[in-house]
């Protein structure tokens, strides 16, 4: 979110593009980077050579420039392509609108943070809670969402008491259940967590455009969440010099 003057609090929408390495078991970049715990022995992934396209657009405007920045990394090009989103409608259509081809994956840790929600408001935050849901996160990290699904249904979730990310939990996993395979995901090299594009609206937009009485004009804001693409995607140089020359 960014403050326009005329205009109050707006969101920015932004995607982010990365080049995913799969890492090999004994490199030293994967242990720096892998986990401890029961986990310890999956794939580790890396995410490198990042670009942002971000602006204060509606969504049929940003699934141009999504599209136009997908172009220019050469997305078209590819024989593997995914996306790690949290599963919104209207990321799940704009990426499908523009790049069919790619596997959607609902973003790990929105999944999970979903089911704990449930968890908390049926069981409270105690020891019943975490009971409730160890067998759930162990069956849909292996791919077996049913089980999700199941244990959702079992629960009398359709109370006015309950928000309504609690409500709505059996049908948002239903619905999702083919982008939360992931075991298969993982086994593919396939990214399961959306934090490179969550990373890039703290450091690319919210460190720049969200200072203390930052106000900014609609056009001005624009221009700034472009020249923040640029730089962050280390083509700034290249960038200014299409402008200047244009513009000579």
């Amino acid at each position: 979110m960014i403050l326009l003057r005329k205009e109050g609090w707006k969101e920015v929408k932004m995607a982010a593009f990365s080049q995913v390495e799969v890492l090999e078991p004994e490199s030293e970049k994967r242990r720096s980077t892998q986990r401890d715990g029961k986990r310890a022995r999956e794939d580790v992934v890396r995410l490198q050579g990042h670009s942002y396209c971000a602006g204060v657009w509606k969504a049929d405007t940003f699934e141009k420039y999504q599209y136009a920045e997908g172009l220019r990394r050469g997305l078209d090009l590819l024989e593997h392509l995914s996306s790690a989103n949290d599963g919104a409608s209207w990321i799940e259509r704009t990426t499908f609108t523009n790049f069919p081809e790619a596997t959607q994956v609902i973003d790990w840790n929105h999944a999970l943070g979903r089911l704990w929600t449930v968890a908390h408001a049926v069981y409270g935050e105690g020891e019943a809670a975490k009971k409730w849901i160890e067998p759930l996160e162990e069956g849909l990290w292996n791919g077996r969402g049913e089980l999700v699904i199941e244990a959702l249904a079992a629960l009398d979730l359709d109370q006015t008491s309950y928000p309504d990310e609690v409500r709505q939990a059996p049908g948002y996993f239903q619905r999702n259940l083919e982008r939360m395979r992931y075991d298969v995901f993982r086994a593919s090299g396939y990214p399961i967590g959306s934090g490179t594009v969550e990373s890039g609206a703290k450091n690319v937009v919210k460190h720049r455009m969200c200072r203390p009485g930052r106000g900014w004009e609609r056009d001005c804001a624009q221009a700034m969440l472009a020249g923040l693409g640029e730089l962050h995607g280390e083509r700034f140089d290249w960038a200014w010099q299409r402008v200047y020359h244009s513009a000579a």
